[in-house]
């Protein structure tokens, strides 16, 4: 229904020559991602935006690039370097309660954009977004850089082999001392982490989340500010229900930045430790039991940030649909969303209940004419994300 979802957005005319990047963050993941756009022989930066332009051009200067006329241009406005540099698209790593005003701006200027999660703070504001895709008839797509590696594409593999699924669970137990914003923010495990499995789920899962019931809690030695565990349980479509469990003051035997992985099937289950190849055991065989398989060789894949770069350029080149597709990563955001609600109010939240609710609110909050028309052309946000 939505011309973006569908791959109607604007694409390169020419694919023979690199794709000239204006980065948006030079902060510590702008710097990463400074990287990621050299190191991509597709990709090349052209200018480099932040509000403070001497962190901008100490990033460009550390790279070993020059910044200004000549070489990296450095600037304030995302539309003025783009204009200047003659930039194909951008690549926004603000933080996010900057996201949905950078985005728009780009969007509106007739580029392209590739945003670090989340791709906005609300799932109202993530709609507006999906929206403003439409009216500007361009490609808006969230780097979930957890989806890309080799192992869990060959964990994914096993899980369709394993029949109709019935339990699916993470373990996420990790002890990061981050000090600054995340010590003393709200719901700080749910919401700063917990959507990289939320959205892993939904892509190994193949499917969406219908409701959630969740519990949040700080244990006593926690030095976070306010609940650093949780344990949610979702149902997704089918009956199928996935436990994610974790906590992020959890010394001693730490999981990967992934989490542990196992889900079962009516023929068997599957396992993954976040890091190395998975595992799959089958159901016995006429009483015999059937030995655990691992993958002998797994593709060597671009990763993290890499692999969302590389998933970007190939949709402006070729016109598919990226599996960060702002509308379809809508209800990524929207588990977060729904677990917060759930944990705050003691009661099972259903998703379509906070999409509606959100949809309400974005046609409401909306100060564009365009983009409050393309919401309201929806009717609902289940037909806008279908």
């Amino acid at each position: 229904m939505s011309a973006p979802l569908n791959g109607d957005f604007a694409t390169l005319a020419d694919s023979t020559v690199p794709v000239r990047l204006v980065l948006v963050g030079a902060g510590g993941m702008g710097r990463a991602w400074l990287g990621t756009i050299l190191a991509n022989p597709d990709t090349e930066l052209v200018g480099v935006v932040d509000l403070d332009t001497a962190l901008a051009e100490t990033a460009v200067s550390d790279a070993g690039l020059q910044p200004g006329e000549g070489g990296v241009l450095v600037g304030t406005s995302v539309s003025g370097v783009a204009r200047a540099t003659g930039a194909d698209a951008v690549v926004n790593v603000t933080v996010p309660v900057a996201h949905h005003p950078v985005n728009t701006e780009a969007l509106f200027a007739g580029l392209p954009v590739l945003c670090e999660k989340p791709i906005a703070p609300t799932v109202a504001q993530a709609l507006s977004l999906a929206a403003t895709a439409e009216a500007s008839g361009q490609l808006l797509m969230t780097s979930q850089s957890r989806r890309y590696y080799a192992s869990i594409a060959a964990f994914r593999e096993q899980i369709a082999s394993l029949g109709r699924l019935g339990s699916a669970t993470t373990e996420f137990f990790k002890a990061p001392h981050f000090g600054g914003f995340r010590d003393e923010m709200p719901h700080v495990l749910l919401v700063d982490m917990a959507i990289h499995a939320f959205d892993a789920a939904r892509f190994l899962l193949d499917s969406d989340p219908v409701s959630v019931y969740c519990e949040e809690f700080n244990p006593p030695w926690s030095w976070y500010a306010a609940d650093a565990a949780a344990t949610a349980v979702f149902e997704f479509e089918g009956g199928v229900r996935y436990t994610y469990t974790g906590s992020w003051c959890a010394d001693g035997l730490e999981t990967s930045w992934n989490g542990m992985w196992r889900v079962n099937g009516e023929h068997g289950s599957a396992a993954w430790d976040g890091d190395s190849a998975p595992q799959r055991q089958l159901a016995p065989q006429n009483g015999v039991p059937v030995a655990i398989e691992t993958p002998t060789a797994m593709a060597t894949v671009p990763a993290e940030i890499a692999g969302s770069l590389v998933e970007f350029v190939g949709a402006l080149r070729d016109g598919r649909v990226p599996s960060g597709e702002v509308h379809a990563n809508v209800l990524s955001l929207a588990m977060v969303e729904a677990a917060v609600r759930s944990a705050e109010s003691g009661v099972r939240v259903a998703i379509a209940e906070v999409l509606e609710q959100a949809y309400a609110q974005a046609v409401s909050d909306e100060p564009r004419d365009d983009v409050r028309q393309a919401l309201a052309a929806w009717g609902t946000a289940a037909d806008g994300l279908a």
